[in-house]
């Protein structure tokens, strides 16, 4: 018991523990992570966990909170700090790509697995998991509509289609990944996205070449 309680103390600790279950959440799914699943892998007893967690759906919530904390620093974070219009909706997609080849999550990416997992269940780790990609959507939305507002995408060019196909690449780049690897599918939804940019951008030149 006090290994248990050294191994779970403090914040840092913490974060490493649901870096390791986030990582589990890859392979064996959201609904598939427990308490006891969780101990037997960091190989304590289940009641170490207690201290932090008290039950399978707060260590799931806890979960998708630091997966989106993740998200946020690998992503959309490093995206935002791409000069505002189409640029900066082409950077956030480029680091989305680049996070999935990263090789940070072993098995299928969790936002995009989770979703499929809890698309039909009512509870709150779904209703949690619904936010999260209304939250994204919106972001690029508005990243899509900034680009249109600023005159570097063509008038009528509609805002929500486009972060529906940006986010579409995205999705099949993470599901498609685990079968023919994170390279091949990663550069197909890269040039996908580039291609179809370019041809609505007024000055195509400000994006990158495709390849």
């Amino acid at each position: 018991m006090t290994e248990d309680r050294r191994l779970l103390r403090g914040e840092r600790t913490r974060a490493a523990v649901l870096d390791h279950t986030l990582r589990l959440a890859s392979v064996e799914g959201l609904d598939g992570l427990s308490l006891a699943r969780l101990a037997e892998t960091l190989g304590i007893s289940k009641s170490g966990l207690f201290a932090h967690w008290r039950s399978k759906e707060e260590i799931q919530l806890a979960v998708i909170d630091h997966a989106r904390q993740e998200w946020i620093a690998e992503v959309s974070a490093p995206g935002l700090r791409a000069p505002r219009g189409v640029r900066r909706l082409w950077a956030v997609h480029e680091r989305r790509m680049a996070y999935y080849e990263s090789g940070r999550q072993p098995g299928a990416y969790f936002f995009a697995s989770a979703y499929f997992e809890y698309n039909a269940r009512e509870s709150a780790v779904g209703r949690r998991l619904i936010s999260e990609l209304d939250d994204w959507m919106a972001l690029l939305t508005r990243l899509a509509r900034e680009a249109v507002e600023a005159g570097e995408l063509r008038p009528g060019t509609d805002p929500a289609g486009l972060a529906y196909l940006t986010d579409s690449l995205g999705v099949y780049a993470a599901m498609q990944a685990p079968v023919v690897g994170a390279a091949a599918t990663c550069g197909a939804a890269r040039q996908s996205l580039l291609t179809h940019l370019r041809a609505l951008a007024t000055d195509p030149t400000i994006l990158p070449e495709p390849t």
